[in-house]
């Protein structure tokens, strides 16, 4: 979020200051302390016995009306814009409690890497990957226009599902070669999430968005592989007839007619 505040004061004769009605709420506070008097839509300052104490009174009502605008800018333009939580390393999101990181999305951050070096610094030999994240910026769908007779192409889609995308504490060997090739298969993790979008003509898409087994070789820079994509309801799942994989009828059962299908022998 970028925010910027452009301020303007001008200065004019001490014997009135006008407001608008919308700052006047604001600056009704800044009157009483002052000693100005407040009324309708303007705020006039009246010429007492000392007019230079009363000059400078307005000027600093004035002022002090102008800070609390600002302010009041502020406010509105952080309200205003969307909820995007600050990027956080993983030090700053573990000293972070329950209460500081509930509904502020950052536990759908992948957490800042400070720091760092411009080559692969890794030798040869085996490791182990632990706390990989995996955190997709944009989803798009390749599907058909609005219009009719479209061709197919990836368009742009609208979350449906809460921000629970995030694949994160993935774990698996890693390993690095003599001629600098790498090699990562996953093993254990947060390794897929259930996620729900909205193509711009209204249809809704499901899907597990996942990376579960993968292995992956190539080069430090870009290495790629194949996965598992289980399937998005599990065996427990039953339909409308009560069919299920793991639980359920394993085919569909009708009700003989007169309500007699919990005999044996049907006459």
């Amino acid at each position: 979020m970028a925010s910027s505040l452009h301020f303007a004061a001008t200065v004019m004769q001490p014997t009135k200051v006008g407001l608008s009605a919308r700052s006047l709420r604001s600056s009704q506070g800044v009157c009483k302390i002052f000693g100005v008097e407040c009324g309708g839509a303007r705020v006039s300052c009246s010429l007492q016995t000392d007019l230079k104490d009363l000059a400078v009174k307005c000027v600093d009502a004035t002022k002090m009306a102008g800070l609390a605008l600002a302010t009041s800018a502020i406010l509105v333009s952080g309200a205003s814009a969307e909820g995007v939580p600050k990027r956080l390393t993983y030090d700053e999101i573990q000293s972070k409690t329950y209460m500081e990181v509930k509904g502020t999305g950052t536990a759908n951050q992948c957490p800042t890497v400070e720091g760092g070096t411009g080559s692969f610094a890794f030798k040869p030999g085996k490791y182990s990957m632990k706390k990989f994240c995996l955190e997709p910026t944009s989803f798009t769908v390749k599907a058909e226009g609005v219009n009719k007779n479209s061709p197919l192409e990836f368009q742009k889609t609208k979350l449906m599902t809460r921000l629970t995308y995030t694949l994160d504490e993935i774990e698996g060997p890693f390993e690095v070669t003599s001629d600098g090739k790498v090699k990562f298969q996953e093993e254990d993790g947060i390794d897929y999430a259930a996620v729900t979008v909205q193509l711009p003509g209204g249809e809704r898409v499901p899907f597990l968005f996942t990376i579960k087994q993968l292995v992956a070789s190539g080069t430090p820079d870009s290495f790629s592989g194949s996965f598992v994509v289980p399937s998005y309801r599990g065996s427990s799942f039953l339909d409308p007839k009560g069919r299920g994989g793991s639980t359920g009828y394993d085919n569909a059962v009708a009700l003989p007619a007169g309500g007699r299908g919990d005999e044996e022998e049907l006459v």
